[in-house]
């Protein structure tokens, strides 16, 4: 079962480190694979949160909007 991936900045801060290890060439090849699948983990669920946000955001706009309004 794969690790939690966590709040946004434990998330983005795993990520960058594997992005580095590539970019070091620290990652051996046995250890290639399970750095992908958890950085794909990790972007999915990055991914996952910014449409949540995206939809609340257009969810509450209209309301924001129409306080402003009534002001």
């Amino acid at each position: 079962m794969a690790k939690e991936v966590g709040n946004w900045t434990e998330a983005s801060e795993e990520l960058d480190a594997i992005v580095a290890s590539f970019d070091e060439g620290d990652v051996t090849v046995d250890d290639l694979i399970a750095k992908l699948e958890r950085a794909t983990v990790i972007i999915e669920a990055l991914e996952e949160r910014l449409d949540a946000t995206r939809g609340k955001v257009e969810e509450l706009t209209p309301r924001i909007a129409r306080g402003d309004d009534n002001a």
